[in-house]
C-alpha cells in the first residue's frame, strides 16, 4: 500500500495538472452586443463603453418614446373657455382647485373612469331668451319637450331630447346646456328666439366631462368630473330623478358660463380706458370729450347692473329649486358647480374690479366738469372783456365829441 503522504500528493498533482489543461475563458474584443457592454455611468470618462452619449437618446428613452407613441392619443378637451374669451379668471380658479378636489374625490372612493366620459357643454348666445319662442323653436326642429315631465314651466328651464338621447337645457339667461351633444346643432335654431344676440367673439363656451354610474343612487362632482348616479334608472327605468340632477348641474354651469360673459365684457372696458392713468400720471389733461365719458359710465352701470341686479348671478339658489324634494339633494350639486369653478370669488373679484373701474370713470366726470367749468369761466372772462372794450370806446367817444364842442365855442 502507498503511503498516506503519497496518496495526498497524488490527488493533489491530479488536480493541478487537470486546471491547468482546462481552456481558460477568452473575451472577444469584437462582440459588442447590449449584454456584454459594461454598465453605463453618467460621469465624464474616456472609455467609449463607459460614457454615455448625451447627443443621442439611449435606449431606455427611446423604447420609452415608443411605448408613449403606440399608446392612443388622448382625448382632447374643449378648453373651458372659448378662443373668443381672454379673461383667464375661469382657468386659474380650476387650476387652484382641482388638487383639492382629487384628494376629496380620493377619500370619498374610486375616481370615475374617464374612458367612458362624455362632454357636457354649455354656451351663453344672447343676453335673454323669449321661453315661449324657445319651446316652438325647438319643437318645429323634431325636439320632444320635457320628456321626462320635471314639472318645471317653461319660463324656468325647457328641457329637450334628440333622437340620439341626448339632454339640451335652455335657460332664460340667454344660456344653452347640452349632454353628449355639440352646442352647435341647437344654436342656430335658437337665434331667433334670443333678446339681444351676443355677436360670435362675445360668446363664451364651458366643457365639463360627465359619466354615468350604474352603481350609485346619487349624483355628484369628483375632480372636474360629473358622475350621474343611474341605480334608480337602471333599476325602475324612470329617468326622473337623473334628469333633474343634469338640470341641477347644467344650472350651475349656465351661472358660470353667464359670468364668463361679463368679465369678457369688462375686460374690454378695460382695455379701452387702460391708457388713462398713464395719461393722469403724466400731468397732461384727458383728450377725451364728454361723449365718450358718458359712454364709458353708462357702460360700467350696464355691466354692474347684469351682474347685481337683472340676473340670479349673485344669488346662492335659484328659484326653480326651492320646491324641489330635499331628498333629490338639487342644491347640493348646483353649489357643487359653483365650487368647483369658484363662481363666488369670481363675482366677488368681478365687483372689486368694477370698484376700481368706478373710480376711473368718476376721475374721467371730474376731470370733464372741470374742464367745462374753466371753459365757461374763459367765456366769462371774455365777455367781461368785450364789454370793457365797448365801454371804453364809449368814453372816448364821449369825450372826443364834449371836445369838439368846447372848441366850436371857443371860436
Amino acid at each position: 500500500m502507498r503511503p498516506c503522504h503519497l496518496k495526498i500528493a497524488s490527488s493533489f498533482t491530479r488536480g493541478f495538472h487537470t486546471a491547468r489543461l482546462a481552456p481558460r475563458p477568452q473575451r472577444y474584443f469584437h462582440l459588442t452586443t447590449q449584454a456584454r457592454l459594461p454598465r453605463k455611468r453618467n460621469f465624464f470618462t474616456s472609455n467609449v463603453y463607459l460614457s454615455q452619449n448625451t447627443d443621442e437618446p439611449s435606449t431606455r428613452q427611446l423604447d420609452h418614446r415608443n411605448d408613449e407613441a403606440s399608446l392612443p392619443a388622448p382625448t382632447k378637451r374643449k378648453p373651458v373657455r372659448s378662443a373668443g374669451a381672454k379673461n383667464s379668471l375661469r382657468r386659474v380658479a380650476i387650476i387652484a382647485q382641482r388638487p383639492a378636489q382629487r384628494d376629496a374625490g380620493a377619500q370619498d372612493g374610486e375616481s370615475p373612469d374617464p374612458s367612458a366620459s362624455t362632454l357636457v357643454s354649455a354656451v351663453c348666445i344672447a343676453e335673454s331668451f323669449n321661453m315661449s319662442l324657445v319651446v316652438d323653436a325647438l319643437r318645429a326642429h323634431g325636439f320632444d319637450i320635457d320628456p321626462d315631465q320635471s314639472g318645471f314651466e317653461a319660463s324656468e328651464v325647457v328641457h329637450a331630447r334628440g333622437v340620439n338621447s341626448g339632454d339640451i337645457f335652455v335657460f332664460p339667461s340667454g344660456t344653452i346646456v347640452t349632454w353628449a351633444l355639440p352646442p352647435d346643432v341647437v344654436t342656430k335654431q335658437l337665434l331667433s328666439a334670443a333678446e339681444t344676440p351676443l355677436k360670435p367673439a362675445l360668446r363664451e363656451v364651458e366643457d365639463l366631462e360627465y359619466v354615468a354610474d350604474p352603481s350609485r343612487e346619487t349624483s355628484g362632482l369628483k375632480g372636474d368630473i360629473v358622475v350621474l348616479g343611474t341605480k334608480l334608472e337602471e333599476r325602475n327605468g324612470d329617468r326622473l330623478d337623473t334628469t333633474l340632477a343634469k338640470i341641477a348641474f347644467s344650472s350651475g354651469l349656465a351661472r358660470s358660463t353667464k359670468l364668463a360673459v361679463l368679465e369678457t365684457a369688462l375686460t374690454a372696458y378695460f382695455e379701452s380706458t387702460r391708457k388713462i392713468p398713464s395719461l393722469l400720471s403724466k400731468g397732461t389733461g384727458l383728450p377725451l370729450g364728454r361723449k365718450f365719458i358718458l359712454q364709458k359710465t353708462g357702460e360700467l352701470l350696464s355691466l354692474r347692473a347684469r351682474l347685481n341686479h337683472y340676473s340670479e348671478l349673485t344669488d346662492s339658489l335659484p328659484d326653480i329649486f326651492w320646491d324641489s324634494r330635499a331628498e333629490l339633494g338639487l342644491e347640493g350639486y348646483y353649489e357643487q358647480v359653483g365650487r368647483a369653478l369658484d363662481v363666488n370669488v369670481r363675482i366677488r373679484t368681478l365687483n372689486q374690479k368694477m370698484d376700481y373701474a368706478q373710480e376711473i370713470a368718476s376721475v374721467m366726470r371730474e376731470m370733464s366738469s372741470e374742464q367745462h367749468s374753466t371753459r365757461l369761466e374763459w367765456i366769462i372772462i371774455i365777455l367781461i372783456a368785450v364789454e370793457v372794450v365797448f365801454e371804453v370806446r364809449r368814453i372816448v367817444l364821449e369825450w372826443s365829441e364834449e371836445e369838439a364842442e368846447a372848441s366850436k365855442t371857443a371860436a
